[in-house]
């Protein structure tokens, strides 16, 4: 009977419980695919609330008295930041490169690397959206190897598009060579078929005074002259999840008249944080200091070391049952982004004396909080780059809990 009754209470306590629930990321991956990748800053929070609380102008033109559009609320800002004739925004970059596709080069062909048939998240393949959209797939060049001439010999009558994509989530190094999207406009410009680049994860501002050469801004390639450039709103960037298209005027409004459109399109919440997001970006400074994505992927190794060293000193105040200590390691930017890129972080490390690293590991990640860690060479790792300073009280106390 008290089997019975336990069985029962637990039952009613999974049913009363949400199952989606936040936890401690000390993973040291900042763009966290399976743990919501990027996290919001407390203004996009409070214009998350303040539209959602309440009825909006959603789809109102205010001015004129009569129905509106949605995507009115943000073409302008999104102009302004990436200097684009116009954009769009849908429900994630998957939709939107297929919301081009299908517009653009439906029974028709597009031209793509082969070195560039990239498999994202959740192993959706890029030759397996482009079937869905009902283009026809012309692939040109080797793995290793694609030349300008390669794409000319592909153009044909039906050609529709020339894509290429952005290697986000992965390198190929050695005997290499690609086409530069400045050579691809020239090339498409000459035969009159429009170019598109899928970016994949986008980004907002020059990674490279902070080292990182290897992921161009979305500025910069608007300053091509590309048709159409696809990116995502939860990376890099930093907002809700969505899927930005930013291009030429012409084919942003062909593309919303698509009815797929309606389909892909972003709802009030997402639209009311992407806003705000990307109203950080008016001010680079600002953005690096507000927005939680950027804040973590450009902190430096010594601010880490702090907080690192924060954690290290409570815990040992806390515990006696284990050694604790801090340490230099590496973090990843995570969410298919910057995948050589190596970002020096330090850790605080415990090695508990009475239990299994193991089983350390499994009450952390199944108390409340969960707290996600890491576990390197027997040893519990937590990643500070990742911790926010208002988690580590309860951090402190879920490991204390979990060694009484």
């Amino acid at each position: 009977e008290e089997v019975l009754m336990a069985d029962i209470e637990n039952i009613i306590a999974c049913l009363s419980s949400f199952s989606l629930k936040p936890l401690i990321n000390a993973t040291g991956v900042v763009i966290h695919t399976n743990l919501g990748r990027s996290t919001l800053s407390e203004r996009v929070l409070e214009n998350i609330r303040r539209v959602s609380e309440s009825y909006s102008n959603l789809e109102y033109d205010i001015e004129k008295g009569k129905r509106g559009k949605r995507y009115t609320h943000i073409k302008r800002i999104l102009r302004e930041i990436t200097g684009a004739e116009d954009a769009l925004v849908v429900n994630n970059n998957a939709a939107a490169v297929l919301l081009c596709l299908n517009t653009f080069s439906k029974g028709k062909e597009v031209i793509v690397s082969r070195g560039e048939l990239v498999e994202i998240g959740g192993s959706f393949r890029m030759p397996d959206v482009m079937e869905s959209s009902n283009a026809i797939l012309r692939e040109v060049g080797t793995t290793n190897k694609t030349h300008l001439f390669d794409y000319e010999k592909a153009i044909n009558e039906n050609t529709s598009l020339i894509l290429k994509i952005h290697k986000a989530n992965f390198r190929i190094v050695g005997f290499t060579d690609e086409v530069s999207i400045e050579d691809l406009v020239s090339l498409g410009s000459k035969h009159h078929i429009p170019v598109m680049y899928d970016l994949g994860s986008g980004c907002l501002i020059d990674l490279k005074p902070y080292g990182i050469h290897d992921e161009p801004a979305v500025q910069e390639i608007v300053k091509t002259g590309v048709d159409l450039t696809t990116f995502s709103g939860d990376k890099l960037l930093g907002g809700p999840q969505g899927g930005v298209i930013v291009g030429k005027k012409e084919h942003i409004e062909r593309i919303q008249k698509n009815p797929i459109t309606r389909a892909v399109r972003i709802d009030k919440l997402t639209l009311a944080g992407f806003e705000a997001t990307l109203m950080e970006y008016v001010d680079e400074e600002r953005a690096i200091a507000s927005i939680p994505t950027l804040r973590m992927l450009l902190q430096k190794p010594e601010e880490i070391r702090v907080r690192a060293n924060t954690i290290a000193r409570k815990l040992k105040k806390e515990i006696q049952n284990a050694h604790v200590k801090v340490m230099a390691d590496t973090s990843r930017a995570g969410g298919g982004s910057l995948p050589e890129r190596d970002l020096p972080t330090f850790v605080t490390a415990v090695k508990p004396d009475s239990m299994s690293v193991n089983e350390l590991e499994e009450i952390l990640r199944k108390g409340a909080p969960p707290v996600i860690t890491r576990i390197k060479e027997d040893t519990l790792v937590l990643d500070a780059r990742t911790i926010r300073d208002k988690d580590i009280a309860t951090l402190v106390q879920r490991i204390k809990a979990a060694l009484s």
